[in-house]
């Protein structure tokens, strides 16, 4: 499968949907409703979850093509589709997803056909396995680092730009105290904070301090 780019993966999977309904909504568009509630941003169940560059859920109803003239074949079932870039191998990913955000798993996948035998993270890991298809052309719009690297690269590059921009036609001796000032502040080497906030969508709550 072209699902690598160097240390980044693209998984792509269409899990079909039961066709049955559970009162007067169908289980297609319960899922779709679920999937419509998910918070987003840094809020989202997916930003907990290790090393994910970026991530879609979507209901596919039906893709038709013509196979004999004026023949249209339509798909049997409506699919729970699920797409996620992310750093390093897939059986990593998976269970971190299962470790990080179980219950959201749960109630996103809960109407797929053979979901309700996933009870643990290699019975999910398996699952998904099976649901995986061919993703072609695969391109990863950033570097292939770890995602705990490029969101602290994120956040030197935009306090850089700002310490910059603060300090202009300051005297050495005072721009040499104020460096050394922002070296102590942003702490360039220390990966779990400060730094940028996973799923951040503005200035204002991107940056996260130091975690334990």
């Amino acid at each position: 499968m072209a699902n690598k780019s160097g240390k980044a993966y693209g998984l792509t999977t269409l899990c079909p949907i039961v066709n049955e309904a559970l009162g007067k909504q169908s289980f297609s568009a319960l899922t779709r409703d679920r999937l419509e509630k998910l918070p987003i941003h840094e809020k989202s169940p997916l930003a907990k979850v290790p090393n994910t560059y970026l991530c879609r859920f979507f209901v596919l109803n039906d893709v038709f093509f013509e196979g004999k003239p004026a023949n249209y074949e339509h798909l049997r079932s409506k699919y729970l589709v699920f797409t996620s870039n992310f750093h390093g191998d897939l059986d990593t990913y998976l269970r971190g997803m299962w470790q990080s955000a179980q219950q959201d798993v749960k109630d996103i996948w809960r109407f797929c056909v053979g979901f309700s035998k996933v009870n643990d993270a290699d019975s999910f890991i398996d699952y998904i396995k099976k649901c995986q298809v061919k993703t072609t052309l695969f391109f990863n719009g950033s570097t292939d680092d770890p995602l705990h690297e490029q969101l602290k690269s994120l956040y030197l590059k935009q306090e850089l730009s700002k310490f910059v921009y603060a300090n202009q036609g300051k005297k050495p001796e005072d721009l040499q105290s104020a460096f050394k000032e922002f070296i102590e502040r942003v702490q360039p080497t220390n990966l779990n904070g400060p730094t940028w906030r996973c799923g951040a969508s503005t200035l204002e709550s991107a940056v996260t301090h130091n975690e334990v």
